[in-house]
């Protein structure tokens, strides 16, 4: 455990939301100094600078890169955690190496990313997006409704952590086949089966990610994955864009073996690629299923004491690397 450090500065680089209010709250009655970023994500090169000019005892990231270089540009830098859940923007090993620890909020939007799933499988088996397109665009047409009964359907899940065990109990209320995939599998699952990825591609209607990115899982949806689906079934990505070929899916939606892709994320967000917008059977949200009143709340406030508790010497809560030289925390990721 590292000892307990004076009053230092903790860089805020960006936030999602309008001010930094609640970190600035947790963060000063503790006797530190924010300081913040500029609002939307700026890019390595620029973190690296704000680094290099505050040299922080903590940094706090949503979207911003923090690189190997900005984690070895402050001397002083003891944690770095992560407004959020995936690690994708910080250089983990970079950190490790120093010594830093690297944290999350590994909980806080559990049921919002799982209502957020659910709630694109809806639209899409009652045709609630489409529907509301056409009647905006002065077309009334019952008679073309292609709609589908969610109970007769098999709704397969990939990664069956926190969330998506609780995608499973929401799916479950509603009747339908579930099956499951992870390289960890639970030994116990009630109500849902444990299958091998592929199996789950051919049996299922509904494929839903919650599955983090990592170099060994980016594309890990991609054209060969697509082809093992069912024809006509839907896509829902609530996880991170990387995850998913892009280009696959577009192929598959031109070619109707794939009958609708909901994402709330992209591999190349924001910007949105024509080739999904122009195609009606896709859903799109701005990367917003983590969000609501509360888990955002929630999300800010456990990272900011995140860091406060490592400034003063305690051990995270949330730990997701083992520094060199350093104990393993309660909450360590192994």
């Amino acid at each position: 455990m590292n000892p307990p450090s004076r009053p230092g500065t903790v860089l805020l680089t960006d936030y999602a939301w309008p001010d930094d209010s609640v970190e600035r709250s947790v963060i000063e009655a503790a006797g530190h100094t924010l300081v913040t970023g500029p609002a939307a994500p700026a890019s390595a090169e620029e973190i690296e600078e704000l680094v290099a000019e505050h040299r922080p005892a903590g940094i706090l990231t949503c979207w911003a890169p923090v690189s190997a270089t900005a984690i070895g540009t402050s001397p002083d830098l003891r944690i770095v955690a992560r407004l959020g859940v995936g690690l994708d923007n910080i250089a983990v090993d970079a950190a490790t190496d120093r010594g830093v620890w690297v944290t999350n909020v590994p909980d806080y939007c559990v049921e919002e990313v799982s209502d957020h799933a659910v709630g694109m499988v809806l639209a899409w088996t009652r045709g609630l997006t489409l529907f509301d397109r056409e009647v905006r665009a002065g077309r009334w047409n019952p008679a073309g409704a292609r709609l589908r009964r969610l109970s007769t359907l098999t709704c397969g899940i990939i990664g069956y952590g926190r969330i998506g065990r609780a995608t499973a109990r929401r799916l479950g209320a509603f009747g339908c086949r579930l099956l499951a995939h992870d390289p960890h599998p639970p030994k116990e699952a009630p109500g849902v089966e444990m299958v091998g990825l592929e199996e789950l591609l051919r049996r299922s209607d509904v494929v839903i990610l919650h599955v983090p990115l990592t170099p060994d899982t980016h594309h890990f949806i991609g054209a060969e994955e697509l082809a093992l689906m069912r024809r006509g079934g839907l896509l829902v990505n609530v996880s991170r864009g990387g995850l998913v070929d892009t280009d696959a899916v577009i192929k598959a939606l031109d070619g109707g073996h794939l009958g609708g892709a909901a994402f709330d994320v992209l591999e190349s967000e924001p910007q949105v690629p024509a080739g999904l917008l122009e195609q009606p059977g896709t859903l799109l949200t701005p990367h917003v299923a983590f969000s609501s009143d509360a888990s955002v709340t929630e999300l800010r406030r456990r990272a900011a004491e995140e860091v406060v508790r490592i400034l003063a010497g305690e051990a995270p809560a949330h730990a997701c690397n083992r520094p060199r030289g350093l104990p393993a925390g309660p909450g360590e990721r192994r």
